[in-house]
C-alpha cells in the first residue's frame, strides 16, 4: 500500500470515477490509475469499486467503509509535512487561498501586501470562483483557506469564522435622479433597471429578499459576478447598480455615486474557512490574524490544533 494509491482511490471518487479525468489531475496515465487501484483491491482482499467492463461505477460497501479512512490518512500525511516544515523553518512554503472576485479585488491587496512584507518566500496562489467552488477547493484539500460570504458555512467538514460585515449600496451616474431623492426607498430604486450580482454571488439573496418582502418585482437587466463589470454597465447608462459598498472608489469611480443603501438590505457577513483535520503553520496563522483580527484567542486556537475530520 502507497499513498499514490491511497490518493488515486480519493480522487476516483471527487472525480465521479472517471478514470481519464484521474488520471489528468494526478499527472499519470489511465492504465496506471487503473492498476493501482487493482493492486491495492488486491492487497486488502476487496473490491472497492463497482464495475461495469472496465468503468468504475460506484463504490461497493467496503469502499464506502474506507473511503473516509483514506481521507483520513492522506490528510495526516499533509500534516506531517507541515508540521516538519514548521519546525525546519516557518518563514517559507506556500499558501493557496480560494475567494471571490470582490473578496479578491477589495478586500484581500491590502492584507496580502502586508503579509508578504513579513514573508517575502512563502509564494501565495489565488483561486477564484463561486462560493460554492470555494468551499469545495478547500473541502477537498485543493486550497488551504477559503474566504467567501456564501457557501462555506453549508460544508460539514470546513471549520468557518466570521469575518467582517459589510452593506450593498446603490450606485448610479453623476447627475442621476436618485442622487437628490433623499433617503432611498426601494420603490424608488425599483424605478429603474437594475444591474447586480449573479444570484450566487456577493450577498445577491439579501437584495432579492428585500424586494420580495416589499411585493416588487425588479427590473434586473444585466446580472455579473464582477463589480467592476457592473459598474462600467451603470457607466453607460444600463441601469443603476446594487453592489458591495467595498467596490465603490471615489477616486476611480469619478463618473459614479455612491448611495447609502445600509437601511435597505440585511447585512452581509464574510467568513473564512479551513478544512477540519488540517494543520495550519505558522505564517498561514499569521495571515487569517491579518484578515480577520477580531478572532478571539479561542478561535483561533481551534483553527491551529489539528482534529478528526
Amino acid at each position: 500500500m502507497n499513498f499514490q494509491q491511497l490518493r488515486f482511490v480519493r480522487e476516483a471518487v471527487r472525480r465521479s470515477f472517471n478514470l481519464t479525468e484521474v488520471a489528468a489531475a494526478l499527472y499519470a496515465t489511465q492504465p496506471g490509475v487503473s492498476r493501482a487501484i487493482k493492486e491495492l483491491e488486491d492487497e486488502l482482499g476487496v473490491e472497492l469499486f463497482v464495475r461495469r467492463g472496465k468503468r468504475l461505477v460506484g463504490l461497493t460497501e467496503p469502499g464506502r467503509a474506507l473511503i473516509d479512512v483514506v481521507d483520513r490518512m492522506l490528510t495526516d500525511a499533509q500534516n506531517l509535512r507541515r508540521i516538519a516544515d514548521q519546525f525546519s523553518g516557518d518563514d517559507a512554503g506556500g499558501l493557496i487561498l480560494a475567494t471571490t472576485h470582490t473578496q479578491a479585488r477589495y478586500a484581500l491587496p491590502p492584507v496580502i501586501k502586508q503579509f508578504k512584507g513579513r514573508y517575502p518566500r512563502v509564494h501565495l496562489g489565488l483561486h477564484q470562483g463561486s462560493p460554492q467552488q470555494i468551499a469545495e477547493m478547500v473541502s477537498k484539500g485543493q486550497a488551504d483557506i477559503g474566504i467567501s460570504t456564501e457557501a462555506l458555512d453549508t460544508f460539514a467538514d470546513l471549520l468557518t469564522y466570521p469575518c467582517y460585515i459589510w452593506h450593498h449600496a446603490v450606485i448610479v451616474p453623476t447627475g442621476h435622479p436618485l442622487v437628490d431623492f433623499g433617503m432611498l426607498t426601494l420603490d424608488a430604486i425599483a424605478e429603474y433597471p437594475i444591474v447586480t450580482y449573479d444570484e450566487a454571488f456577493t450577498g445577491r439573496s439579501h437584495i432579492d429578499a428585500a424586494f420580495l418582502r416589499a411585493g416588487l418585482a425588479p427590473d434586473v437587466v444585466l446580472t455579473a459576478i464582477d463589480a467592476d463589470v457592473i459598474k462600467t454597465y451603470v457607466e453607460v447608462g444600463l441601469g443603476i447598480g446594487i453592489v458591495a459598498s467595498m467596490a465603490y472608489d471615489p477616486a476611480r469611480d469619478q463618473s459614479l455615486e455612491l448611495l447609502d443603501s445600509r437601511h435597505l438590505f440585511e447585512p452581509n457577513t464574510t467568513r473564512l474557512g479551513v478544512r477540519k483535520g488540517s494543520f495550519l503553520r505558522g505564517y498561514m496563522m499569521e495571515f487569517i490574524r491579518l484578515f480577520a483580527p477580531g478572532l478571539g484567542a479561542d478561535d483561533l486556537a481551534s483553527l491551529a490544533e489539528p482534529r478528526a475530520a
